[in-house]
C-alpha cells in the first residue's frame, strides 16, 4: 500500500461521520461542573456516563433532560443504587444513578411495584403512560446510593436502539465552560516481543514529556507499539478527566486513532487491555495503548494496517506526533523522533505449550481436579498461565491459582472443580473466590464436580458447602413500639444473602436498605398495617444463596 493511498484510508475512518444530537436541558438548577467525563478508564470498566458535582451534598433537585417518560426504575443494581431511566422520543434514554430519593409520583409507582412483587430491589418497567416528564420536570433528589464514594449525580445516555452508551456532553455539553486542553504527561514504549527494541531494551518503558516537543533523540528498530498518559481538564476545577480524542501520527501519517463517544456495555473488560492494567495496578496511572490487540473490539479504536504498531525498519529518523483534543474541540500536540539504527533483537520467550490460551479460539485448561473453558472472544491476545495447586487434604477440593497477578477475562468463563469427598447436600456446594475478599461465584453440582462463572485468573478458587443460614439480628427493639420502625442487622458468613421478606399478620410489608449498611428497616406508617393498638405478628425470613433460611418471628404493638 503507497503512502498516500494509506493516508487516504486511514484519514477516512478518523473523520468519521458527523452525528447531530439533539440538545437537552440540564439535570441541575446550578452552574454544572464534572467530577468524572465519560469513558475514562478504571479498572474493569470505562465510566459509562458524567458525573455531575452536588457540592458534596445530599438533596440537589434532578430534572428530567428532555421530554419524554419513566421507562423503568431500578434500586440496588449495577452499582447505581436508585436510578431514574426517561424514554425520550428522540431515541435515546437518559439514566440518573445514586439518588436519594424519587419524585412522589415515581415514588408511588415504585411501591407499588415493590408490593406487587414483594421485593425491595431490582428493575421495574413501567408503560408509556405511566409516568410522562417534560423536559425540567423534578425527578429525584440526588444522593449517594449503590457503589458511590461521595454524593454526587451519574448521568448517563443510551443508544435506544442498540443500547450503546454515548456521551452525555455530545448532548448537554453546551452548558459547560471549558477552554484548556488535554495533557499529555508521558509515553509508554511497548516493543513487540521477538521483533522490535527500543532505547537498546525489549521491555516496556516509560518518557516523560518535559515540554510539548522533547529534543532527546529515541533509537528502536523492528515493531514497537506506543502507550500514552494522559488526562483532560476543565476550568475552575482541579480534576482531571479521560481523553476524548487521541491521534498518533507517524511523518504526518495517522496510524492510530481513539474516540470515545459510543460503545456497547458489553465492552467495559476491555479497559484493561487497551489501557496498560498491569502497570495501573503498581502505580495508580492509565498508559492507554496507542495500538491495538488483536482480540479487542472496542469500536473507539482505529488503526492502520498494523494496528498502530509502528515498524521502524528504514535508517532514518520518524517523527511521531500525539494530537489530543477534547469535546469541545480544545486540542494539544506533543512530539519526539525516533532515530530507526539496525539493532539486533532479543529472542521471544517460550511459552510451555500446555500451558498457553490463544485469543483466536476455544481453549479447554486443565489440571488434575480443575477444567476451565476460555472460549473465543475472551481474551485480547494470547496468555500463558502459571498456575498454583494448594493441595488440602482435609478440604472439599483443592485451590488453585491461574495466574501470579490480578489478569481479568473480557467475560465470565465455567470454571469446574473436583470435588473430593461426599457431603450430605450437593445443592449446598458452590465456588468461593479468595481475591482481597471472598466472593460467591456460583456454583452447580455434577458427577463429582462444581462448575461456577469465573472471570480473574489472578484469584485462588476452592469449594466450599453452605448450610449455615443467615442471621437476622433485631436493632434496637426495645423502641420498635415507639419509633414504629422496625430494623434487623443481616449477614452471612459463607455464600452471602440473596433475599429477605417481612409479614406482618400474614400480609407483605416493605423492608429497605439503610444507606450502605447491613440493616434494614420498615417503616410501620409507610405499610399497608393498620394501627390498632393491639398485637400483631411479625415474621422475617433471611435466605442466601444456598437457599437456607432464616426465620425471626415475634410480636409487635402498633
Amino acid at each position: 500500500m503507497s503512502c498516500l493511498l494509506m493516508f487516504f484510508c486511514v484519514k477516512a475512518w478518523a473523520d468519521g461521520t458527523t452525528h447531530s444530537y439533539p440538545k437537552y436541558s440540564s439535570p441541575v438548577n446550578y452552574p454544572i461542573t464534572l467530577a468524572g467525563n465519560f469513558g475514562e478508564p478504571r479498572p474493569n470498566h470505562f465510566h459509562g456516563g458524567v458525573d455531575i458535582k452536588t457540592d458534596g451534598v445530599e438533596g440537589k433537585p434532578v430534572f428530567s433532560i428532555g421530554d419524554g417518560y419513566v421507562s423503568q426504575v431500578s434500586i440496588g443494581v449495577y452499582g447505581f443504587g436508585n436510578a431514574v431511566y426517561v424514554h425520550h422520543p428522540e431515541g435515546y434514554t437518559s439514566v440518573y444513578c445514586h439518588l436519594k430519593k424519587f419524585a412522589p409520583q415515581i415514588a408511588a409507582m415504585v411501591r407499588r411495584w415493590q408490593y406487587q412483587h414483594h421485593s425491595p430491589e431490582g428493575v421495574m418497567k413501567f408503560r408509556p403512560t405511566d409516568l410522562p416528564v417534560s423536559h425540567g420536570q423534578l425527578i429525584a433528589v440526588s444522593g449517594n446510593t449503590g457503589s458511590s464514594y461521595a454524593p454526587h449525580l451519574h448521568l448517563e445516555i443510551h443508544d435506544n436502539r442498540t443500547w450503546n452508551l454515548l456521551d452525555p456532553l455530545e448532548f448537554i455539553g453546551d452548558l459547560l465552560v471549558d477552554g484548556i486542553p488535554p495533557q499529555a504527561h508521558a509515553f509508554m514504549a511497548c516493543p513487540k516481543e521477538g521483533e522490535g527494541i527500543f532505547e537498546g531494551s525489549s521491555k516496556k518503558q516509560t518518557f516523560g514529556f518535559s515540554s510539548h516537543h522533547l529534543e532527546q533523540s529515541f533509537q528502536a528498530w523492528g515493531k514497537v507499539g506506543f502507550a500514552l498518559r494522559a488526562n483532560d481538564y476543565m476550568d475552575s476545577v482541579y480534576n482531571h478527566y479521560g481523553v476524548r480524542r487521541t491521534e498518533l501520527f507517524v511523518d504526518d501519517l495517522l496510524v492510530f486513532a481513539s474516540d470515545v463517544d459510543n460503545f456497547p456495555v458489553t465492552h467495559h473488560l476491555q479497559v484493561n487491555h487497551w489501557g496498560d492494567y498491569s502497570h495501573y495496578l503498581q502505580n495508580n496511572v492509565w498508559y492507554l495503548k496507542s495500538f491495538i490487540l488483536p482480540g479487542l473490539t472496542f469500536p473507539a479504536l482505529k488503526a492502520d494496517e498494523n494496528r498502530g504498531y509502528v515498524v521502524f525498519s528504514e535508517e532514518r529518523d520518524y517523527h511521531l506526533k500525539y494530537v489530543l483534543t477534547d469535546i469541545k474541540g480544545n486540542r494539544s500536540e506533543y512530539s519526539f523522533v525516533v532515530s530507526a539504527k539496525p539493532m539486533k533483537i532479543p529472542s521471544a520467550s517460550q511459552w510451555h505449550p500446555m500451558r498457553q490460551l490463544l485469543w483466536n479460539r476455544m481453549n479447554n485448561y486443565q489440571l488434575p481436579g480443575l477444567q476451565l473453558l476460555v472460549r473465543k472472544g475472551l481474551l485480547a491476545e494470547d496468555e500463558e498461565l502459571s498456575p498454583r495447586v494448594d493441595y488440602q487434604s482435609s478440604a472439599l477440593s483443592d485451590a488453585y491459582t491461574l495466574m501470579p497477578h490480578s489478569f481479568q477475562l473480557l467475560a465470565n468463563a465455567p470454571l469446574s472443580l473436583q470435588l473430593k469427598r461426599k457431603v450430605k447436600d450437593p445443592s449446598k456446594l458452590y465456588i468461593v473466590s479468595h481475591f482481597g475478599i471472598d466472593r460467591y461465584m456460583g456454583g452447580d453440582y455434577s458427577d463429582g464436580w462444581v462448575t461456577g462463572q469465573v472471570r480473574e485468573l489472578g484469584a485462588t478458587y476452592e469449594i466450599e458447602y453452605d448450610d449455615m443460614p443467615p442471621k437476622i439480628e433485631p436493632v434496637e427493639q426495645e423502641n420498635w413500639n415507639n419509633s414504629h420502625s422496625i430494623r434487623f442487622d443481616l449477614w452471612d458468613a459463607k455464600s452471602g444473602l440473596a433475599s429477605y421478606e417481612g409479614t406482618i399478620d400474614g400480609h407483605y410489608v416493605l423492608f429497605e436498605r439503610v444507606g450502605k449498611t447491613s440493616v434494614v428497616a420498615c417503616r410501620l406508617v409507610d405499610s399497608p398495617v393498620k394501627k390498632t393498638g393491639k398485637s400483631h405478628q411479625l415474621v422475617f425470613t433471611a435466605t442466601d444463596q444456598r437457599n437456607n433460611k432464616q426465620t425471626y418471628t415475634t410480636s409487635i404493638y402498633y
